[in-house]
């Protein structure tokens, strides 16, 4: 697998709770994880196979959402749009958790057989299946009355990790402790849903019913859309121990009042952010990415912080196989992103603490490159540049006008200079995942170039007017 290199970063939130910020001026990833971070000289990441310049921007973890309602393959019933979690990737998320596939699936029945066969289906589909690279941690079994421990341990050998609670077919919301009890037995992580009824068939769910389950995380606990009020959340905060899950798609004011009540009461480590969706509220590919700058902006936590409820915290209440962490061993899923062009802001960080969605110039997964400039976000105001790329075991040609291939008389890896639009540039022909967005490399801070072809080409600005750059 190729090397990755990341130089020139300006700026490093780490994901980590405890340690938000790093001094890290570059990345190298060997193998997929993160090998060394720190002084260009000691890292040598210049020296990579393939190398982002940042060119003074910031580098995130990859965005973790905690709760993803996916059901099978890249496309949401509830909201009938196919590669949603393609798109989401361009709004820096590089993980999702599924909140039980059998919530949005059509015509799903309410019976321990339908909804173990469903997780367990979903579960293995999405171990061979990554939109964009994307991780989707599928498999969550939507709790049933009768679901056994025989059912629990098949479910934890053929890998569903999570459970939901608040769509089973239970006459009362406290039924289903049982269930709750046995798959925290064998393993799951569980997580229920809280608050006022979210869909036709689901329950509210009261700080008293939540006490009395006592899940591992309490899921949108600003709502799903509806909050639970002041004194239960307050009740949940101070006397539980549970994750505490605040999401795009509820209550706002209800996510201020409980981000307050967790830093009053040293809590801050249970709180994670997501978005909730595709749900009613939409799809929505910038979600988590808002609620961190809706959070910080006005929840008076500084950004590398929020940062990390939406990465490394959702990490470690989720059991996540990865630490989604910026830290030597853990997977290479990070973000380069920059103040938007328009904005006050002079970095990404800053513009975050403003308000001001950042926007991505990078999104890289497992130490490959899935996104070049974000299609969602706003146009970063310095664009990461990125060359080198390792040819496929058997290029094809291409026999499409201008596609630059072997039809070109260019081979691999081989360099020319042309010209673009008045600009100087320098090709140099290499691939990408087929499957990657990223299908371009940046010439200038204003353009870049798309093309669904494989081999692509990659170029670097030579004289561009300084009109462009």
């Amino acid at each position: 697998m190729p090397t990755l290199g990341l130089i020139n970063i300006g700026a490093l939130a780490t994901g980590v709770l405890a340690a938000p910020r790093g001094d890290a001026e570059s990345v190298l990833a060997e193998n997929g994880r993160i090998a060394a971070l720190g002084a260009a000289a000691r890292t040598h990441a210049a020296r990579a196979d393939v190398v982002i310049d940042c060119r003074g921007t910031t580098v995130i973890p990859g965005l973790v959402d905690s709760h993803c309602h996916v059901v099978l393959g890249d496309y949401t019933p509830r909201q009938k749009t196919v590669d949603f979690l393609d798109s989401y990737v361009h709004g820096g998320i590089t993980s999702v958790v599924s909140a039980g596939e059998g919530v949005h699936a059509p015509g799903r029945p309410h019976d321990p057989a339908a909804s173990k066969s469903l997780a367990i289906a979903a579960a293995k589909c999405f171990e061979h299946f990554h939109p964009n690279g994307m991780k989707v941690n599928a498999g969550s079994v939507v709790l049933e009355p009768g679901l056994t421990d025989e059912d629990f341990a098949e479910m934890a050998r053929h890998g569903v990790r999570h459970a939901k609670y608040g769509f089973g077919g239970y006459a009362h919301p406290r039924d289903g402790e049982p269930e709750v009890r046995r798959a925290q037995k064998h393993g799951l992580c569980v997580m229920s849903h809280s608050g006022g009824n979210s869909i036709p068939g689901s329950s509210p769910i009261s700080h008293d019913v939540l006490l009395h389950l006592r899940p591992d995380v309490c899921g949108h606990v600003n709502g799903g859309t509806t909050s639970l009020d002041e004194d239960g959340l307050r009740t949940i905060v101070r006397q539980t121990d549970m994750a505490l899950q605040i999401v795009q798609a509820g209550n706002l004011k209800s996510a201020l009042f409980i981000l307050r009540l967790a830093r009053e009461a040293d809590a801050l480590a249970r709180v994670c952010v997501a978005s909730d969706t595709p749900t009613g509220t939409g799809v929505m590919p910038m979600g988590v990415l808002k609620s961190v700058c809706e959070l910080a902006s006005l929840g008076d936590l500084a950004p590398e912080i929020v940062l990390a409820l939406a990465t490394g915290n959702n990490a470690r209440a989720f059991r996540l196989a990865g630490a989604a962490t910026l830290e030597v061993g853990q997977p290479a899923d990070l973000v380069v992103c920059d103040a938007p062009a328009a904005s006050l802001a002079p970095d990404a960080l800053t513009a975050i603490a403003r308000g001001d969605i950042p926007g991505i110039s990078a999104v890289v997964i497992d130490g490959e490159v899935r996104v070049g400039r974000s299609r969602n976000t706003p146009l970063a105001k310095r664009l990461a540049t990125i060359t080198g790329a390792v040819p496929p075991p058997t290029p094809q040609r291409s026999s499409r006008p201008g596609n630059p291939g072997r039809s070109s008389g260019l081979r691999y890896g081989s360099a020319t200079s042309r010209t673009y639009q008045g600009i100087a540039v320098t090709l140099t022909i290499c691939s990408l995942p087929s499957n990657a967005f990223l299908r371009s490399a940046i010439v200038t801070r204003s353009e870049s170039f798309f093309t669904r072809s494989t081999p692509v080409a990659v170029l670097r600005s030579t004289s561009a007017p300084a009109s462009v750059r």
